[in-house]
């Protein structure tokens, strides 16, 4: 059983950095595998003791493609995943906030349990160029992705959630 699932979407590889950030610290931890949304179906969140979902925030909702993979497995794995821990993370451009509450409501809906608050990290992109643009992580930002993945795993590891 994959101990920690970590399930993400990027455009424009803003939420894949912090992602692969995270999974890799969860990594020394305890097994962390990140799926990207696309390819991530109820199977993996069937096989998984734990979760950090990572989204952009497209148009104040959180992206297509990332809601697509909600959708898609919502129904299947209702009531089989019921308190397993999760943790969110969200790539804004100004504020994210509402990306996260769509996110932590479908959760909530399967009854997953909340084990840290989300981390928005914004990029503060706002020019249609800035917001289509390629995005590059700080390392200060990829620090608290890497603090969040690895507080989740060793979490898991030791039980405590």
């Amino acid at each position: 059983m994959t101990k920690l699932l970590i399930v993400y979407h990027s455009r424009t590889g803003g939420t894949r950095q912090m992602a692969e950030a995270a999974t890799k610290a969860a990594g020394k931890e305890t097994e962390a595998v990140l799926k990207r949304a696309e390819d991530t179906g109820p199977d993996d969140l069937l096989a998984a003791k734990g979760y950090l979902f990572a989204a952009p925030e497209n148009l104040a909702a959180l992206s297509g493609a990332m809601k697509e993979f909600f959708d898609r497995c919502y129904y299947p794995v209702l009531g089989k995943i019921e308190g397993r821990p999760y943790g969110l993370m969200i790539c804004a451009g100004s504020d994210g906030e509402n990306a996260a509450r769509q996110a932590a409501r479908i959760a909530t809906g399967w009854r997953l349990k909340q084990v840290q608050p989300p981390l928005i990290i914004c990029t503060h992109a706002q020019t249609e160029a800035e917001i289509l643009a390629e995005k590059t992580i700080p390392e200060s930002d990829l620090a608290k992705c890497r603090d969040l993945g690895a507080a989740l795993g060793a979490g898991i590891e030791m039980g405590v959630f």
